[in-house]
């Protein structure tokens, strides 16, 4: 069972920034991919970026050249930094991971609310 917690979400005027933290309980090279998701009011949960163990990102169209995700072994931790961000990035974020390549467990944190004003 992996425990995720999530930290840094808040209220930001457009324009700004914020960095999202999502602490894992056990080293975050032992899973195969993190990610960020969020889910605005009354749309589906999308995903967001992500980092594979070997180093590997991706990211949504909506947020290249915008958002970064990191991570830090040393601290078991994945980071998401959003710069430029616009109202429209208004969602509660999730961290996510997945553990295993044919049987797969998923684990999901609590989500931490980002508030983007106009």
């Amino acid at each position: 069972q992996v425990q995720l917690v999530e930290s840094g979400g808040g209220l930001v005027q457009a324009g700004g920034s914020l960095r999202l933290s999502c602490a894992a309980s056990e080293s975050i090279f032992s899973i195969n991919f993190m990610g960020w998701y969020r889910q605005a009011p009354g749309k589906q949960r999308e995903l967001v970026a992500a980092i594979t163990s070997g180093g590997s990102t991706n990211y949504a169209d909506s947020v290249k050249g915008r958002f970064t995700i990191s991570r830090d072994g040393t601290k078991n931790t994945v980071y998401l930094q959003m710069n430029s961000l616009k109202p429209e990035d208004t969602a509660v974020y999730y961290c996510n991971a997945k553990r295993g390549l044919v049987s797969v467990d998923i684990y999901w944190g609590q989500g931490t609310q980002v508030t983007v004003s106009s």
